[in-house]
């Protein structure tokens, strides 16, 4: 009975075994069909470098981001700051984010800053609120394409804040203790980043493409694929081409023999 089971086993470990030859032998056959293909596949490296480059530096406006610094205060009658509240904790940093993002402080400062064209929604999306971990300072940044805009919206936003804040929150008034200055550099779009991506996207969709086609191409190429597929050697090899042409040389050959 044991013989029996493992006669039945023979086939089924020899045809496994085979299968993992074969996966081997498919991945050597991508790695030749890439390696075969590595100038195009350089160009498109390059090609895709190119473009990211053409668009990042011509057709996306380079943004400018500005921070105010505010440090938040809960100190009692004595002056005296509760060491208990040093940490600030998740949700009241989340406290702070919602407030200072309200319609309210939004409203005052389109107004204070004459920004009549800007809605209260685009003017949200400029802001991110940040809390360093371990400290009660609150990071108020904004991020326009003009960074004179920037820095002025963040100081006016804090200079609302100053005041809204305690009221709401029966708190002491926060202090500001770094007023945003004008940014002199961008903070994005990175071109560096931007040209590594198009390249290296471009070169893994023409790759992607190539073992795709592979594939799905069940073609035979050579003789050999048909021994390896089949066990079979090809007796004869029947060239490509066209029997038009043939004829045509074939006619032409005769002609000269007649002159």
């Amino acid at each position: 009975m044991e013989d029996f089971e493992t006669k039945n086993q023979l086939p089924q470990m020899t045809a496994m075994m085979n299968d993992s030859e074969e996966e081997e032998i498919d991945l050597s056959e991508i790695a030749y069909l890439l390696w075969g293909h590595i100038l195009d596949i350089l160009g498109f490296l390059f090609g895709g470098a190119i473009i990211a480059f053409m668009i990042t530096f011509f057709l996306i406006s380079p943004k400018y981001t500005a921070t105010a610094k505010m440090y938040i205060l809960t100190s009692g009658s004595n002056s005296v700051v509760d060491l208990s509240a040093l940490q600030i904790s998740s949700q009241l940093k989340a406290d702070y984010q919602e407030l200072i993002t309200s319609r309210s402080i939004l409203e005052d400062v389109i107004s204070g800053l004459s920004l009549q064209e800007m809605t209260v929604e685009d003017l949200e999306e400029m802001i991110a609120i940040d809390n360093p971990a371990d400290t009660r300072i609150l990071d108020v940044s904004v991020t326009t394409t003009d960074p004179q805009m920037s820095a002025d919206i963040a100081n006016e936003l804090v200079d609302q804040a100053k005041t809204y804040l305690p009221e709401v929150m029966k708190t002491d008034e926060p202090s500001i203790f770094e007023q945003a200055e004008v940014p002199e550099t961008k903070s994005s779009p990175s071109i560096r980043r931007n040209v590594l991506i198009g390249a290296l996207g471009a070169a893994f969709l023409y790759m992607g493409y190539l073992v795709v086609r592979h594939l799905m191409d069940d073609t035979f190429k050579t003789p050999d694929e048909i021994n390896k597929y089949y066990g079979v050697q090809p007796l004869a090899v029947i060239p490509e081409g066209k029997i038009k042409n043939l004829n045509t040389k074939a006619r032409d050959k005769k002609r000269g023999k007649k002159k």
